[in-house]
């Protein structure tokens, strides 16, 4: 695989760099970027999304006869990438997930009502698989959507939808067929201001923000059911996958290692230079080449997307070793740091004003969003190695 990017390619990505360094502010980007800084929650975000869109620079990949301009993927690779590393929000639900679900199985209607939308970069997304009792079994969600004349009737309750605050609609799945675990589920798209959604904050250890979404007598038109009947399983799927992609860049990581690289050539511990400490030096080799293990396997997700396919096993390979390759690097840089690393941001004496105490928090959050390590770990052993089930 050659990943040199043609001179086309640099001169994009180098005018993305010089745009996000232009719209600097800490209204939009984080200073200290993790994994999921995806949500566009305030107007400054979403005011990036729209002159993103402005630029032409969403849906690069789409048809262009979905307002796309059919250019190859790496241009939706460089753009994530460059604003993962500026700690800016990113496009990846509705570009992604959303919107290449719907050109691929969503009705004529729901096209001209969505994409639209999506490419200016007008309206957000939640994500509704997760429930209570089906959270990384996602093909177990009872959420019930009974059929009744023009439409569904959808009663019970949704969890972990970190958007669900401030989106615009939901992208929700429900149970349409009791006989079948798999079969039985089927997508729909609901306006979050939706008589009958009730939604209660639920605060993570990792300072973000997340949801309970409680759901009585909601009605959907027919029109709102995204393709076909107990077919949403398969969809789910697809987009999960587009999600362990679009939106796990490895931007992030890249400016974590980087940091503790930074601070360990001037930081001293009892008196010495810490990159004198043999084991500090093995943290941070490890650190190193752990990153560049994960940029190769983003690598493989890149290139298996580029012929066309859905990258199941590679998605699944790069999220669990990236987002556990963060966690190891949070653990090595507060076993380095020692006592003083335990500080919060913003306490007086932290090292790297607290970045490290926050990332050993949010990355726990990272294993568990877009489907839990023991989730991605399952796939790679049944679909990529043919091993049975509860081998």
């Amino acid at each position: 695989m050659n990943f040199e990017l043609s001179p086309e390619e640099k001169a994009f990505e180098e005018e993305v760099e010089a745009f996000l360094c232009e719209n600097q502010s800490p209204d939009v980007m984080d200073a200290h970027p993790e994994q999921l800084s995806q949500t566009v929650e305030t107007p400054p975000k979403r005011a990036l999304m729209r002159k993103l869109a402005e630029k032409g620079w969403l849906g690069m990949s789409w048809p262009k006869a979905f307002g796309g301009q059919e250019k190859s993927g790496i241009y939706d690779f460089i753009l994530t990438e460059a604003l993962s590393r500026h700690g800016a929000p990113q496009p990846g639900k509705g570009v992604g997930m959303v919107g290449k679900t719907i050109i691929r199985n969503g009705s004529e209607r729901m096209k001209q009502e969505f994409l639209p939308q999506i490419i200016r970069g007008e309206i957000e997304f939640a994500i509704g698989y997760s429930e209570p009792n089906a959270g990384s079994d996602a093909a177990n969600m009872q959420l019930k959507a009974e059929k009744v004349e023009g439409g569904w009737l959808l009663n019970g309750q949704k969890t972990w939808t970190t958007s669900a605050h401030f989106a615009d609609w939901y992208w929700l799945g429900a149970r349409t067929d009791t006989s079948h675990k798999h079969k039985g589920i089927t997508l729909f798209l609901i306006p979050m201001n939706h008589e009958g959604f009730t939604i209660r904050p639920v605060h993570t250890i990792g300072d973000e923000r997340t949801n309970e979404v409680f759901i009585d007598d909601v009605f959907v038109s027919d029109d709102y059911v995204v393709g076909e009947v107990n077919k949403g399983w398969t969809y789910i799927c697809e987009a999960l996958d587009l999600e362990r992609f679009a939106m796990m860049p490895v931007g992030a990581l890249e400016m974590k290692v980087e940091a503790l690289c930074d601070w360990a050539r001037t930081a001293r511990r009892d008196g010495e230079p810490v990159r004198e400490d043999p084991a500090a030096r093995e943290a941070i080799a490890n650190a190193v080449t752990e990153l560049e293990v994960s940029r190769m396997l983003q690598r493989r997700v890149i290139a298996a997307a580029l012929e066309g396919g859905v990258p199941t096993i590679q998605s699944s390979q790069y999220k669990l070793f990236m987002n556990e390759t963060g966690q190891r690097v949070a653990n090595a840089a507060l076993d380095l740091m020692g006592a003083e690393g335990q500080l919060k941001p913003n306490q007086p004496g932290a090292p790297l004003n607290g970045r490290f105490e926050r990332s050993y928090r949010y990355t726990v959050v990272d294993t568990i969003g877009g489907g839990a390590s023991e989730i991605q770990k399952n796939i790679i052993a049944r679909r990529g190695l043919g091993l049975p089930p509860n081998f």
